[in-house]
């Protein structure tokens, strides 16, 4: 007795296409050209969410050195005081102080 897979071929094109909602053009609606377009979303997804890291950190970086500059210090300048003066505070902490809370930013700047 042959084996007809009507059921297993029909959910497996529905979880891919339910895969590619929201993609455009035919890459929606054509099984073909949907493969191809979650391979690619996958590894994209997969790529940027280690991307993420290094694009915060960066932007961290930037706003603690705008900040500190504004006190008339640089940014590693800071970073090498902040270390020798044992003042363990991350980069997302001292960006968030630096953008919403000057005072406290200056404050810590003295510190070091």
């Amino acid at each position: 007795m042959r084996v007809k897979r009507g059921t297993s071929h029909i959910k497996r094109r529905k979880n891919l296409l339910s895969r590619a909602k929201g993609f455009r053009w035919g890459r929606k609606s054509h099984p073909k050209l949907a493969r191809t377009a979650v391979l690619k979303a996958g590894a994209h997804a997969y790529r940027d969410r280690r991307k993420k890291k290094r694009d915060f950190r960066s932007l961290w970086n930037i706003k603690i050195n705008a900040a500190s500059r504004e006190q008339g210090v640089t940014y590693h300048e800071l970073i090498d005081k902040l270390k020798k003066g044992n003042i363990n505070l991350n980069r997302k902490v001292l960006a968030e102080l630096a953008e919403h809370e000057p005072a406290v930013f200056a404050e810590v700047v003295k510190q070091a």
